[in-house]
């Protein structure tokens, strides 16, 4: 019998080379005990088992290795969420190049190429196998992402709260590409931008200086206002479809001045009676 009210259990699943040893490793440092492709048909087996033997937090890693048993994981996850287990699902993936580039870079071959396919095509009949899985899942997109932060990006969405609907605010850089993992993008180039004030362009949206220099512009006022009519006539739906997690994504051309003003700006008003996270994607090629 599992103890569901102190059972906590992360199901990790993405695309090959996408970051899961990472997430996995940053798992097991917050005290999970992690096991990586377990075939979905022993998940509750697993999961009594390590109950029994006082395990209160559980990782465990799905993925298209175990490809003949992907089509039973809903109904054993059904199965598990009856237990009224604290279950997160979490899919990592990246653009097809960027997973491409990094088997090229490690020399490593694709788990699904088996000697026939090249790597780009595993990566897409791979993100096909997994899709349904996906659509279950809260989506991180590692494609620019460094090992550290996605380690904290993964602390972040363990420590949220599952009962609640979690709004994630995302910062983004144009030039570096779309984020995979966005229900909403915004587009923020419109707006007049701080880059183009030498005193401004070492600094981002974070910083005062920048933040007064948006505030005085009226089209950022009302980009601003739009966005936040638009969410608070939305988000009730998506809570009532039992969503646990929508991402909205704010775009500007480097990801370091308006985008991540308008995220900040939107995380201080949300905050108030939302569970929020804003997640800078673009800060860390600052440092």
């Amino acid at each position: 019998m599992v103890n569901s009210q102190h059972q906590q259990l992360v199901l990790l699943s993405g695309l090959s080379g996408a970051g899961k040893s990472v997430a996995l490793k940053a798992l097991e440092d917050l005290g999970f005990y992690c096991l990586d492709n377990l075939p979905a048909p022993l998940l509750p087996q697993a999961v009594s088992m390590l109950d029994l033997d006082g395990y209160p937090k559980i990782a465990i890693g799905i993925d298209a290795r175990s490809a003949h048993n992907l089509a039973t994981f809903p109904d054993h996850l059904a199965a598990l969420m009856d237990l009224g287990l604290d279950v997160r699902m979490l899919f990592l993936e990246a653009n097809n190049e960027v997973l491409v580039k990094r088997y090229s870079e490690s020399r490593r071959s694709h788990p699904l190429s088996l000697g026939e396919l090249t790597v780009s095509e595993s990566v897409v009949v791979e993100r096909e196998m997994l899709e349904n899985i996906r659509e279950m899942s809260h989506v991180i997109d590692t494609s620019g992402l460094s090992a550290a932060q996605l380690r904290t990006w993964v602390r972040e969405f363990i420590a949220t709260d599952r009962a609640k609907l979690m709004l994630i605010f995302e910062s983004f850089g144009f030039k570096h590409g779309l984020p995979l993992d966005a229900d909403f993008v915004f587009d923020a180039r419109c707006l007049p931008n701080p880059f183009y004030d030498p005193a401004l362009r070492s600094l981002t949206g974070m910083d005062q200086p920048v933040a007064d220099f948006l505030m005085r512009q009226a089209s950022v006022g009302n980009y601003l206002t739009h966005i936040l009519g638009f969410l608070e006539r939305w988000l009730p739906e998506f809570e009532r479809d039992q969503r646990s997690y929508v991402t909205v994504a704010i775009g500007c051309t480097g990801g370091q001045h308006r985008s991540v003003y308008l995220a900040e700006e939107l995380r201080r008003h949300f905050s108030r009676n939302r569970q929020v996270l804003v997640r800078h994607r673009e800060q860390h090629q600052r440092s």
